[in-house]
């Protein structure tokens, strides 16, 4: 069940609250890119079947139809159980939807981030509520009804009022998925930066509190299990049938293999060491990636699948089966994290049913702090590959 992820780094518009490295890149640069991309794909040693391919980025949904014929024409198979392809409202054609088909594509996930027009311009983004409304009518009248919706909790101006508007447009649209992040602040977007220099561009000054962001993020939870949009996973939410199955595989420790400007992979290591995988992640700047800079690989031991395990686990609102893990790791390993669950139920961050624990509705805002008492001292050392 090993998925595929292509990373497309290219935008439009470089977005205030993105931290990913993608960004406006000279377009001369594109079909050199597509290029190399196409040339790592081929290089690899194919042993498995991908069963998902995930086009992210950037936005890969500006690809030229041709050009991503030929870039998905070096992935083994073309019948994938899922394939999806990120995309920026304004971006989805009719030309694109039949070549996407044709490709193989069979999901599309659109950056809405909000269906409040001043919210939206704010950030960067020049869509309109009615322009996503159209474009998902129109991948349902083409054969695509798996559908997401990207939505954030906390951009500049958004207000209680303005909030309730987005979901309530987004539930219905009908979609089959939605997924909910809360805004993220660091150095790695300019309104990140902006709000920890306590600065006003971007209308940083207009952003929400953490206190009102978490009730934004609550309430997305309560509105969309309210109408069998169910909660999956912390930031992820889905009708019956409808979770993505690509990105299950990183919540689930599943193999998978990335392609382009930071990408990373998750290969099962062969032989019978303490080494239980690798994982590999690739320049993270399109300059670097272009001079085919090396990728860093980071071997995963035992114990260190075991932390993954617990704070990948945890993610899902299917929690984690402590037997299962007893079965797979040294039960006295397994056993050890017994004080740090125990401190976090006493916290009121997660709760313990059977044999089973799942972060509470506090638990998931404070997930990273949850996840942080299950890593010790013991850290695999990165090694740069040759």
């Amino acid at each position: 069940m090993a998925g595929v992820y292509i990373s497309y780094p290219f935008c439009a518009q470089k977005c205030t609250y993105c931290n990913f490295a993608s960004g406006v890149f000279p377009r001369e640069l594109e079909p050199h890119y597509l290029d190399a991309l196409r040339r790592e794909i081929a290089a690899h040693e194919w042993r498995w079947q991908p069963k998902t391919v995930y086009l992210g980025g950037g936005t890969p949904s500006l690809i030229d139809p041709e050009a991503l014929r030929l870039l998905l024409d070096a992935v083994p198979g073309r019948l994938w159980r899922e394939a999806t392809m990120e995309a920026a409202p304004g971006t989805v054609t009719l030309d694109r939807i039949r070549a996407w088909r044709e490709c193989g594509i069979n999901r599309v996930s659109l950056g809405v981030q909000s269906f409040v027009q001043t919210e939206i311009a704010r950030t960067g983004r020049k869509h309109t509520a009615e322009i996503i409304e159209r474009e998902v009518a129109l991948l349902r009248e083409h054969g695509i009804d798996n559908i997401n919706i990207d939505l954030i909790a906390g951009l500049p101006h958004q207000t209680a009022e303005s909030w309730t508007f987005s979901l309530s447009e987004t539930i219905a649209t009908g979609v089959p998925h939605v997924s909910v992040y809360m805004l993220e602040v660091d150095e790695d977007s300019r309104l990140g930066r902006e709000l920890i220099a306590g600065g006003t561009r971007y209308h940083a000054h207009f952003v929400p509190d953490e206190e009102a962001t978490s009730d934004f993020y609550l309430q997305a939870c309560d509105s969309l299990n309210a109408v069998g949009i169910r909660q999956y996973e912390i930031s992820n939410f889905a009708r019956s049938d409808g979770e993505s199955r690509h990105n299950l595989k990183y919540w689930t420790r599943q193999p998978y293999i990335g392609f382009g400007v930071d990408a990373h992979s998750m290969l099962f290591a062969d032989d019978a060491s303490e080494i239980k995988a690798l994982r590999f992640s690739a320049p993270d700047s399109l300059d670097s990636y272009m001079s085919r800079g090396s990728s860093t690989v980071t071997p995963v031991s035992e114990h260190g699948a075991l932390e993954e395990s617990f704070f990948l686990g945890l993610r899902l609102n299917q929690g984690v089966d402590l037997e299962r893990l007893r079965a797979r790791f040294r039960r006295e390993s397994v056993d050890a994290c017994e004080l740090a669950i125990a401190e976090c139920i006493r916290e009121g961050l997660l709760e313990k049913r059977g044999i089973r624990i799942y972060l509470r509705a506090r638990g998931r805002l404070l997930s990273n702090e949850v996840f942080g008492k299950f890593l010790t001292d013991e850290k695999a050392a990165g090694v740069e590959s040759v």
